[in-house]
């Protein structure tokens, strides 16, 4: 009797909140804060536009978001949904797409932005 209650409370701690892997498995989401070079902000968004293809085409790529700041001129927010980090760190990053991405974007930056990455919480705990 003992043993079926242990593993009845086992069976729904396991359904009832998922596991950190699974919670990692979701998603991660990478978050840029990118200054533009005053002035570059127009022919960024054209570059932008032109390089989001290559981005999105990458394996593990679930979505991006780009913003435009309201109180800071040439200010932007890049947000990109990836499966694992290492879709983006290791995949991404060490592609040779991701040298034609640096062509056309990077040197609009000033200063190079700070890029995070981030995972969900569990409410739980």
């Amino acid at each position: 009797m003992a043993g079926e209650a242990l593993a009845l409370r086992r069976q729904r701690k396991e359904t009832s909140r998922p596991s950190r892997h699974f919670i990692r498995c979701i998603m991660i989401l990478e978050v840029a804060i990118l200054d533009i070079k005053p002035g570059q902000s127009p022919a960024f968004e054209t570059a932008f536009h032109e390089a989001a293809p290559i981005i999105a085409g990458m394996p593990g790529y679930q979505g991006h978001e780009i913003r435009r700041c309201m109180e800071q001129a040439d200010r932007y927010i890049l947000l990109v949904k990836w499966r694992r980090l290492e879709d983006h760190t290791e995949g991404f990053r060490k592609s040779a797409e991701y040298g034609r991405w640096k062509a056309l974007l990077h040197h609009f930056y000033d200063p190079f932005p700070t890029v995070e990455h981030y995972e969900p919480v569990s409410a739980g705990g």
